[in-house]
């Protein structure tokens, strides 16, 4: 039976399968806000790293948001429990003036970019989160009420780059995410530890809270976190099989321009390819090219179908999209950087820089971050 199917509280033996691989890592940072999943994060991992002698150094981190009177206490009391635990414990603040709207995403942004920081003080190179199989399920579920595409319900990943972060030195781990909530409340139990309670967590003004609420009824059909989350899996086999016929024709037929001006020209071959493989080569051109941000799922269909359209009807085609042109002629495909948009009186037009793309769905290696 494996780690994902068992019931009660994670022994130390499925710790050790959970946690496998970090003994060798330069450093590893455990956030901890103190709710029930990230405190049994806290407790196993300080059990796993105790039971090994000049393993990494482990820092638990609380990002105060700032967002409740109570939150200041909540990371007293992780620090107790860390100090409990024997684990260095810190305490990081997001200051300054909070969103009006879409103060969740502005609060997990601005956490990671904390816990980034905090990795950085000690030189780690593993930050690791307590996200369970039930957290997976929700997330398949709010990318499917956004439309999201393959790449986006394909979940989250159990090993990540850091949102934001530069370069991949530093990864993002989720141990836990084949792993039921259940499991950690029992482990909290028999441990006898206590956690904190965020009213956030039940205010159906949240979308996250919404899908929750909707998961006895689901589970009554069949459709709980287990198969919500074998789906994500199986999702994310497809996408990364996609991805790599993607890149392997990129690599061969693509002429690519680099430079200040970039340029992709594709040969006629890529009419003959699938319609998935062709939208995700439009998307690399266009994120080579444009110099307006993330391209829109939706409207990257629409280019592509009406790509398809001319080449069967032998005509040309000029359309622009997120700052970069398409042309389709008897040369074939090419994509180049658009003329800067103007202003009446002469001023450039500024490129929305928003990341999700107002709820776009995210591709690969498209200039997209994935929804999380």
């Amino acid at each position: 039976m494996s780690i994902a199917d068992r019931l009660g509280p994670i022994s130390d033996a499925e710790a050790d399968v959970l946690f496998a691989g970090l003994e060798h890592a330069r450093g590893i940072v455990l956030a901890v806000s103190g709710g029930p999943d990230s405190t049994a994060l806290l407790w196993l991992a300080a059990r796993w790293r105790h039971a090994r002698p000049g393993g990494p150094a482990v820092i638990a981190v609380t990002v105060d948001h700032a967002l409740r009177p109570e939150s200041r206490d909540e990371a007293a009391a992780v620090k107790r429990i860390a100090k409990a635990c024997g684990i260095a414990h810190r305490t990081v603040r997001w200051s300054g003036v909070k969103p009006g709207t879409g103060v969740q995403k502005a609060a997990r942004e601005a956490r990671y970019r904390l816990l980034a920081a905090a990795a950085g003080r000690i030189d780690a190179d593993h930050i690791l989160t307590a996200h369970t199989r039930d957290d997976q399920a929700e997330t398949l579920l709010m990318r499917m009420s956004r439309g999201s595409g393959l790449a986006g319900l394909a979940g989250m990943a159990r090993a990540a780059p850091v949102p934001g972060a530069d370069g991949d030195a530093l990864v993002l781990l989720r141990p836990f995410l084949d792993v039921a909530k259940a499991r950690l409340m029992a482990t909290l139990r028999e441990a006898g530890i206590g956690h904190a309670d965020d009213p956030s967590n039940r205010d159906p003004r949240f979308a996250r809270v919404r899908m929750r609420a909707l998961m006895p009824a689901l589970e009554q059909e069949g459709l709980g976190s287990a198969r919500l989350a074998q789906l994500a899996r199986r999702l994310r086999r497809a996408d990364a099989a996609i991805e790599a016929v993607a890149a392997a024709w990129w690599a061969s037929h693509a002429r690519v321009h680099a430079g200040d001006v970039p340029a992709v020209a594709f040969d006629t071959t890529i009419a003959a390819l699938p319609a998935e493989i062709q939208l995700r080569l439009l998307g690399r051109g266009i994120a080579l090219c444009g110099n307006e941000g993330p391209v829109e799922l939706g409207k990257l269909e629409t280019l592509q179908e009406a790509v398809t359209a001319a080449t069967a009807a032998e005509s040309p085609l000029r359309r622009t999209l997120a700052g970069a042109v398409v042309t389709l002629d008897r040369k074939g495909l090419r994509v180049d950087r658009a003329p800067v948009r103007r202003l009446p009186g002469g001023k450039p037009v500024r490129a929305s820089r928003d990341p999700l793309n107002h709820g776009a769905s995210p591709l690969p290696h498209c200039g997209q971050t994935a929804l999380e």
